[in-house]
């Protein structure tokens, strides 16, 4: 504890107005693995209201004294519960020599204690409940991967009346975290249903019957599980876990625009098959050489020279060059990552979320970014 708050300590000393410091009030053990940390705000006004499926941004020390680095993490509180934030984190260990992934999760569940200060940015991330639809949810997640369907889960069960099938895949009952919580909100209401599938059930496991499947979720237990119908799916996991069931649930029928999904890597790591027949369903339109004479904006590609005319309803000029055939690299889609950090030859451009961290000069990120004029980018990092 004292080690963490030393630590901590210095990294309070960057002034970045973003970063507010929150107090652990709670550490407890879910499972073999998995840690949840409660986190109260040191001034109640900077809790912010988030919405189901969101992360928090924190502030890391380097292991080797470099400046902090900054690592993101799911709430798997429900937004209902206000004045805290829970994160829910596995201990990911790794033997790579360059900086682990896992450098924050290690520090949070070896380091950090109850009463350690931690120095927070608010809520982010693209991947959320529709909490006005009414259709049926799929939750599906792999192994740490259920922090976002637990809040989602916790909407569901206190706010709607939709049906839900909580489908979760883990190693074991030893590393499954938050089943008491999920058992408890399934059975607040009718129609929430769970399913959980152990890869490697132990024999305790298989004594206490806490679990539905064993191997790996196939379609045939999706089959089992799922009526016919119009579902809505939000699935977390491992990159592997994610590319298996983007194939099943798409192979079933489902809707890829119902398929919501978060990991931070690149998203062809998700499905490869599919993103390549995506790609050859989607061929990028041809469109004219756009005419400014009527001052609208134009978005130009340097490397192929293709100039388009900017469409004002799109998200951001990430979202607005993947509906017309082009695919830059992305992962987080909110300005944290700097995954979609490409050239800016020339014109302007408005952010429309404030990237985490400062932009270098002729660069811009397309995941969150508009033009305010006519732009020429360069794609070549693409």
């Amino acid at each position: 504890m004292h080690r963490a708050a030393g630590v901590l300590g210095n990294m309070s000393k960057i002034c970045d107005p973003r970063f507010r410091p929150f107090k652990v009030v709670k550490k407890i053990r879910e499972s073999a693995n998995i840690t949840s940390f409660y986190l109260e705000p040191l001034n109640p006004g900077h809790w912010q209201v988030f919405e189901a499926g969101q992360f928090l941004t924190l502030r890391i020390p380097h292991p080797s004294g470099d400046a902090p680095i900054v690592r993101n993490y799911t709430v798997s509180s429900s937004p209902a519960e206000t004045a805290f934030y829970r994160i829910t984190v596995k201990r990911e260990a790794s033997l790579k020599p360059e900086l682990p992934d896992g450098v924050g999760s290690l520090w949070l569940h070896d380091n950090v204690e109850e009463g350690a200060l931690l120095q927070i940015d608010g809520p982010r991330g693209a991947f959320k409940l529709d909490s006005s639809s009414d259709r049926p949810v799929i939750l599906l997640s792999g192994g740490v991967g259920l922090t976002p369907a637990m809040s989602m889960l916790k909407v569901l069960a206190t706010q709607s009346d939709r049906r839900v099938w909580f489908i979760h895949a883990c190693d074991s009952g030893n590393v499954h975290a938050l089943k008491a919580e999920t058992d408890q909100l399934a059975a607040s209401r009718g129609g929430i249903e769970v399913h959980y599938c152990y890869r490697f059930p132990s024999a305790q496991d298989v004594s206490g019957g806490g679990f539905h499947s064993s191997g790996f979720v196939t379609r045939q237990t999706l089959q089992g599980l799922l009526p016919l119908d119009d579902y809505e799916v939000y699935m977390c996991g491992p990159p592997p876990f994610m590319q298996a069931m983007y194939d099943l649930l798409t192979g079933l029928g489902i809707d890829r625009k119902r398929i919501a999904y978060e990991f931070f890597g690149p998203a062809s790591l998700l499905a490869p098959a599919a993103a390549n027949d995506a790609k050859v369903a989607k061929p990028a339109p041809e469109e004219p050489i756009a005419d400014t004479s009527n001052g609208g904006l134009t978005v130009k590609v340097q490397e192929t020279g293709r100039e388009l005319i900017w469409d004002d309803t799109s998200e951001s000029l990430l979202s607005f060059l993947e509906a017309r055939g082009v695919e830059p690299p992305f992962s987080c889609r909110v300005g944290v990552c700097s995954g979609c950090l490409q050239g800016l030859v020339s014109g302007e451009v408005e952010y429309i979320e404030d990237p985490l961290d400062e932009v270098p000069e002729g660069k811009i990120l397309l995941c969150c970014s508009r033009p305010r004029s006519s732009v020429v980018l360069d794609l070549a990092n693409a």
